[in-house]
């Protein structure tokens, strides 16, 4: 899919440029991306959170600016690499941001040469960055000009991902890279007896996949509630439960609610605790659209407990959400090393909890959606040195449809490179562990 050369209102008002003074109508697509960018940059803040602050851009150019600076992020090292040699002084943030965005037209979005060039100028211009706008063109047009020579002998999976992390996935590292420059498709989890939509790829688990950049709310029996929007990678960890029918369980961190839905559907009682009121209520709308009802309990898990000891646990816990890569490449940048050792206490005192909520003999499925060891094994690895655990490895026939995602302790772990001829999957760590 090619990047739209310009905005939807730029198109109907051509710029009016003085001889000193550019006299520009905005451009909500590209000021957008940029905001994007630099939040996360220079401020360290996630992409959607930038993105749902922004309530004036419609809907076509949110999506657009969004596919701008996931590319940007995704792209961000390799891209810096490649004009480095063009720059003769290190520039503002905020005009590196804007430089990377052009790059990204250029070479991944096949936005054509003039525009790419021009709209970046223009968005210097409404920033207040004029003086970088003769530096963005002289920059920008080496770019469309040699751009294969720039990239080449560039280690892009490496320079596209911060050393600590590439450093933390060990083996892993270049596999996951090569998986994450995929734009994640649309996968769904269907209810039980649901047609299988038109225009889908059945997936050997039973998820259903559609191409990036499908609208859930668009397709055939969205109102009616036949689905959710799931990630293969996480459809998996409810699956590994067993056969859940007439148990008591508490799904601990709920929102948005596609694995309280599953166990729904295969018959469990479930409790769904969920913190922050905001999530909760999504929570609430999408089991609803579903036909679906569970016991929607708005408080922090940590401290809350039921009357009666419960039969199972799922606890997909709170983490740095490194496995979500293809989906949120800013993680990539916002993401710090003392974050994820923040996370791991956390998940501890989870798994804590978890303990005194079963009964005797009951079951934790523990999971996130990271690619940290500190945040997966060796969280588990904790709990069976405190004690009161016995873990319950998952079997070769219970992971047989995707084998490779088991690991020689018998979890189950995939990153964004498995099934990469079919689109690939996020990065998902789970363990099954049964209170002694």
């Amino acid at each position: 899919m090619k990047e739209k050369a310009q905005s939807s209102s730029s198109r109907r008002n051509s710029p009016k440029r003085g001889r000193n003074t550019p006299q520009l109508q905005a451009d909500p697509v590209r000021d957008l991306a940029l905001e994007i960018v630099r939040g996360v940059m220079e401020h360290r803040r996630m992409l959607e959170t930038t993105l749902d602050r922004n309530v004036t851009a419609d809907a076509r150019d949110r999506a657009a600016a969004h596919r701008l600076a996931a590319t940007t992020l995704r792209h961000w090292g390799s891209m810096n690499e490649m004009i480095g040699p063009l720059l003769r002084k290190e520039p503002p943030m905020a005009v590196r941001c804007a430089l990377l965005m052009g790059v990204a037209q250029l070479i991944y979005l096949e936005t054509p040469p003039h525009a790419a060039v021009g709209t970046i100028v223009d968005v210097l211009h409404r920033c207040k960055l004029s003086p970088f706008s003769g530096l963005a063109n002289a920059v920008l047009r080496r770019v469309s000009r040699e751009g294969d020579a720039l990239q080449e002998g560039l280690d892009r999976e490496r320079l596209d991902v911060p050393p600590w992390l590439w450093s933390a996935w060990g083996r892993r590292a270049r596999a996951i890279t090569r998986g994450f420059y995929q734009e994640a498709p649309l996968d769904l989890t269907l209810r039980p007896g649901a047609e299988v939509p038109e225009g889908c790829e059945s997936l050997p688990n039973g998820t259903v996949r559609f191409p990036a950049g499908t609208k859930m709310t668009a397709l055939p029996g969205f109102e009616e509630g036949l689905f959710w929007a799931q990630d293969v990678a996480a459809s998996f960890p409810v699956r590994l439960m067993g056969d859940v029918k007439g148990l008591k369980v508490a799904d601990l961190c709920a929102a948005p609610g596609g694995k309280t839905a599953q166990l729904l559907c295969a018959g469990a009682e479930v409790t769904a605790l969920e913190r922050e009121k905001p999530r909760a209520k999504r929570l609430q709308e999408n089991l609803s659209r579903l036909g679906l009802k569970a016991d929607l309990i708005v408080q922090d898990a940590l401290t809350w407990r039921p009357q009666n000891k419960l039969d199972a646990v799922l606890l997909d816990a709170p983490c740095s959400a490194t496995g979500t890569l293809r989906r949120h490449p800013d993680v990539l940048w916002v993401k710090r090393p003392r974050d994820v050792k923040a996370l791991a206490e956390g998940q501890d005192a989870f798994i804590e909890v978890a303990h005194a909520l079963l009964r005797e003999g009951g079951m934790l499925l523990y999971a996130v959606c990271s690619l940290q060891d500190e945040e997966g094994p060796e969280r588990i690895e904790v709990a069976l040195q405190k004690g009161g655990w016995r873990l319950s490895p998952f079997s070769e026939e219970e992971l047989a449809v995707l084998p490779e995602a088991r690991t020689k302790e018998g979890y189950f772990r995939t990153h964004p490179g498995m099934w990469a001829e079919k689109g690939g999957m996020d990065g998902f760590f789970a363990a099954r562990l049964i209170r002694l």
